[in-house]
């Protein structure tokens, strides 16, 4: 399969879920994926602020996208359908600067 390819990640992770029985194994339940996504989080923030190297920070970013990868097979939902619907929805939107910072959101006027 070409590793170049969405559905070769997805079939990847898929074998990772199967060979360990993750469904049957409590592997694929969703509060228990969100701490491990938590996890992995805290793992790159430490090497950003670490100043590690790029090596180390791309394989923690790589732990967090089997993560995403593998909550789309928990959850029973195509992850890749997922990312381009929010890529046509982000692209329509504004952005600020906020403190600084580029921030593209859905920006909503609040009342006080």
């Amino acid at each position: 399969m070409n590793h170049d390819s969405y559905d070769a990640m997805l079939a990847a992770v898929q074998a990772f879920h199967d060979k360990h029985d993750f469904k049957n194994t409590g592997g694929e339940e969703l509060t228990y994926r969100i701490s491990l996504m938590a996890e992995e989080l805290g793992e790159i923030s430490s090497c950003v602020t670490k100043g590690e190297s790029v090596e180390n920070l791309a394989e923690e970013v790589a732990d967090l996208f089997i993560l995403l990868i593998g909550t789309g097979i928990a959850a029973d939902f195509d992850l890749k359908q997922a990312f381009w619907d929010k890529m046509d929805k982000i692209m329509q939107r504004e952005s600020k600067m906020v403190n600084g910072r580029i921030r593209v959101s859905d920006f909503r006027e609040t009342s006080d």
